[in-house]
């Protein structure tokens, strides 16, 4: 490698500039991930003017020291006025620059960071980079050239499928579509020196150049299809139009609009929801204090073959875990069989393996024997959730594994702590609750059991990041984080029933709230059975001064217990495959809430803010009895688990937006209807915590 000049000059903190040779040398170290920062921009501003007025250099290369390059802008900059030097000075400056200037990409430019790159005349990247302009994921669109600049290089159709799907762009494809100009052939400082000394000693800003020609059939193609993945979100609908101004406007006054865009979307709340959805990921994702170390895992177990089972081992087997499935049941090996192979084949389908079909499929062992989990390293146990049921398996498994090999229950609802002891390995047990469809769905959660120890819990936490779910620390109390909510939040509704309100008047509203499906009509997905069966496992220790809502149990004692069984709060057929209304339910909700002596309808309103104050209330009991660790990591959890929309932050933000008085108000109606038993949460001090 080509000695840099040990005579740096230093134009922020963040900002340092050298040369090799008769090449500039621009350094940007802003750790971890060298964020776009007021510090950077300000020291980028002066390092261009240097090199501009630097007489001992023919070119500039803009590089990060680090993992990566620019990763990103500062995003806690956005809720707020942006600090001057803004980035489209900066990039005004390297364009005005007489000399050209090489964007040296590794690790990932992104956002602003690959608009940075954009403005550059030439980008060079390693085998390995990415690149892309993930704004419209966070509700926004670039702001700072990105959909002016980039149409001009790819051409407008894949500038729309880059923008708005705000997908990241691996270096052999970013070469393809002319994102960037060379791929680097060994150490990436001397390839760019190399490079700009040979084939980018010329001026070529982007801004210079004219859109590749495509028709306007093919544009209004990738227009629609992007509108079609997007469902027309409003800020998806701009960035389209704002990219085809690079055919109709001059690049100063195309830039101009396409800033004023962003800064009306950068303060919306849409982009405030979603900003607090990136940074709640980010802070969950975080477990420094868990001092122990994970295991590693060579072969994982599962015991049981149904939907669970399979779907567990299907993302055992894509990730690139030996996998051994075992049930005693020749019929539920077949069947589990079908299932994890048809799913391995449809994440290929979608390129979400990122191994060989081959591979995974090689993965995955089935066995009758349940002794031949003997030597797993972990067992997820996936079985029929029933306690006797269960605790049999615990104590076989217990018995059967070697010392030190860690057991995780994937129980919904039971005493979790009793599973752990009947294991005989309480220290080495915990949970690991996954939500269907499993390959479908990102969340899981982690429980620590009352004496899990630090290596196992690690362990638990690294194998779910390691199979691409969110993990979010749960404590052990019945239902955990999701389940403890959703039972007080079901139960709101159903009260409603008796006071008036239909199913679908409640499913509705709840839509409307937020969630994508309201309450019955997912009882009718998951089946009326499973909470069925719960409440018939409590009934005999439930307080008779709790209250209790029939209609559900009347609901399935006629046989209505979902969409397994065509009917269940609606009726199912072809004809109406999201179900109908049905006048047999429809008779029986009347009847109750005519007993219960209810006089008239629930209006939408009251309909949210009853279901609203029952989430929020219960969330901050789970908070104050300690089984979650923060609010943001709750709605994380209704977002990815339950349906909540990740366009409204989720159930707790979107009560942080309100008036004091209007929720005091949701808890005090909870409060009424609930009446014995109703335990109140400090809401005020838990919403307070949300930013």
């Amino acid at each position: 490698m080509t000695a840099q000049d040990p005579a740096a000059t230093n134009f922020s903190e963040t900002i340092a500039y050298s040369t090799i040779g008769n090449v500039g040398v621009i350094t940007i170290d802003n750790p971890p991930v060298n964020a776009g920062s007021a510090s950077v921009r300000a020291g980028m501003l002066a390092a261009i003017e240097h090199l501009a007025n630097d007489s001992g250099t023919m070119a500039g290369i803009i590089h990060c020291a680090g993992r990566t390059f620019v990763a990103g802008s500062d995003l806690k900059e956005f809720g707020k006025p942006l600090q001057e030097p803004q980035w489209p000075v900066v990039f005004a400056a390297i364009e005005a620059c007489p000399k050209p200037v090489i964007a040296a990409i590794h690790g990932a430019a992104l956002g602003g960071g690959y608009e940075l790159a954009l403005a550059c005349d030439w980008r060079v990247a390693t085998p390995d980079a990415s690149v892309g302009l993930p704004e419209t994921r966070l509700g926004m669109i670039p702001g700072a050239g990105g959909t002016q600049r980039l149409p001009r290089l790819t051409g407008i159709n894949a500038a729309i499928d880059v923008i708005a799907s705000g997908r990241h762009v691996k270096s052999p494809e970013a070469l393809a579509l002319q994102m960037i100009d060379a791929i680097a052939e060994g150490e990436l400082l001397q390839f760019a020196v190399t490079f700009a000394q040979s084939e980018g000693q010329q001026k070529r800003p982007a801004a210079s150049l004219n859109v590749p020609a495509e028709t306007p059939e093919q544009i209004e193609q990738a227009a629609s299809t992007a509108l079609k993945k997007n469902k027309n979100r409003a800020n998806i609908v701009l960035a389209i139009e704002t990219i085809k101004l690079a055919l109709t406007t001059p690049f100063d006054d195309a830039l101009q609009q396409e800033r004023a865009a962003f800064q009306t979307l950068r303060t919306s709340e849409e982009a405030a929801a979603l900003r607090y959805n990136f940074f709640a990921e980010r802070a969950a994702a975080k477990f420094g204090d868990i001092d122990g170390t994970p295991q590693k895992l060579d072969l994982i177990g599962v015991i049981g073959g149904g939907t669970m089972g399979a779907g567990i081992a299907t993302m055992l087997c894509a990730s690139g875990y030996r996998t051994l499935l075992v049930d005693t049941d020749a019929k539920a090996i077949e069947r589990a069989r079908t299932q994890i192979d048809k799913a391995l084949t449809d994440l290929e389908k979608f390129g979400k393996l990122g191994l060989a079909l081959s591979a995974a499929r090689g993965n995955l062992e089935l066995s009758q024997d349940f002794n031949a989990i003997a030597p797993a390293d972990l067992v997820i146990e996936a079985v029929f959730e029933d306690m006797a049921v269960k605790t049999d398996v615990m104590t076989r498994l217990g018995a059967t594994m070697r010392p030190g090999a860690i057991i995780a229950s994937n129980t919904s609802y039971l005493d979790i702590n009793a599973l752990a002891a009947t294991s005989g390995r309480p220290a080495q047990f915990l949970g690991l609750h996954f939500f269907a469809p499993v390959p479908r769905m990102r969340l899981l959660e982690v429980v620590r059991c009352a004496q899990t120890d630090p290596d196992t819990l690690r362990t638990g936490l690294a194998l779910g990041k390691a199979i691409g779910k969110l993990p979010i620390l749960a404590g052990p109390c019945e239902g955990f984080i999701g389940n403890r909510i959703y039972a007080q939040y079901r139960a709101q509704c159903e009260y409603m029933l008796e006071e008036g309100a239909l199913p679908e008047q409640v499913d509705r509203a709840i839509e409307k709230l937020g969630f994508s499906m309201g309450p019955f009509a997912v009882a009718d997905l998951s089946g009326l059975d499973i909470a069925w069966r719960n409440r018939q496992r409590k009934a005999a220790t439930r307080d008779p001064r709790t209250r209790y809502v029939t209609i559900p149990d009347m609901i399935c004692e006629l046989g209505r217990l979902g969409r397994k069984t065509g009917a269940g709060w609606y009726t199912y057929g072809d004809t109406a495959p999201g179900g109908t209304p049905d006048p047999i339910v429809t008779d029986i909700v009347r009847q109750a809430a005519s007993e219960h002596g209810a006089t008239g309808e629930l209006d939408e309103k009251t309909i949210q803010h009853r279901a609203l104050g029952a989430i929020v209330n219960e969330a901050a009991l789970l908070l104050e009895d300690g089984m979650a660790r923060s609010a943001a990591e709750i709605d994380l959890v209704l977002v990815n688990g339950y349906g909540f929309s990740k366009f409204l932050g989720g159930p707790l933000f979107l009560a942080s937006r309100l008036p004091a008085a209007e929720i005091k108000a949701m808890i005090d109606a909870v409060e009424t209807a609930t009446g014995f038993g109703f335990r109140r949460g400090d809401v005020a001090a838990m919403l307070k915590t949300i930013g």
